[in-house]
C-alpha cells in the first residue's frame, strides 16, 4: 500500500493579489486629445488658405481686363486703360512715368463724340504698359 498524500501543504512563495495601476486608458485619452487638437489646427490652416486663395484680387482682375481689351473700340478702350491702368501706376517709378505718358496719349481719344482708331505708336505704348504689369 502506497503512502497517503497530503494536499494541504502550506505554500510560502505565492503572494496575495495586488491591484496594478493601469494608465493605458489615460495615455489613450491623451493621444486622442492631441490628435483632435492637431486635426483642428490643420482644418484651421486649410480654411484660411482656401479663404485667402478664393479672395478677390483687384490687381489680377484689372490685369485680366487690360489684356482682354478690344482696341478697335477706341473710345471705351481709352477710358478702360486709364481706369484699370491706374491700379498699377504706383508699382515703380518707371510705371508712374509710363502711365503718365500713356494717359497723355489717350487724352486725344477721350471726351469726343467720335474718335479715330489708335495709331501704331499709341498701340505700342499700350502693349508696353500691359507687358510691364506684374500681378
Amino acid at each position: 500500500m502506497p503512502p497517503k498524500q497530503h494536499f494541504d501543504i502550506p505554500l510560502h512563495d505565492i503572494k496575495p493579489i495586488v491591484e496594478v495601476q493601469e494608465y493605458s486608458f489615460y495615455y489613450f485619452l491623451g493621444a486622442v486629445g492631441i490628435a483632435i487638437i492637431l486635426a483642428c489646427g490643420v482644418v484651421y490652416l486649410l480654411y484660411f488658405w482656401y479663404k485667402k486663395r478664393a479672395a478677390f484680387n483687384v490687381r489680377k482682375y484689372h490685369a485680366k481686363l487690360l489684356h482682354t481689351l478690344d482696341l478697335k473700340d477706341t473710345k471705351n478702350s481709352a477710358y478702360a486703360i486709364s481706369s484699370y491702368g491706374f491700379t498699377f501706376k504706383d508699382d515703380s517709378p518707371r510705371h508712374v512715368e509710363m502711365f503718365k505718358n500713356l494717359n497723355e496719349r489717350l487724352q486725344s481719344y477721350k471726351y469726343k463724340k467720335s474718335v479715330e482708331v489708335f495709331d501704331s505708336e499709341t498701340i505700342a505704348y499700350i502693349e508696353l504698359y500691359k507687358g510691364m504689369i506684374d500681378v
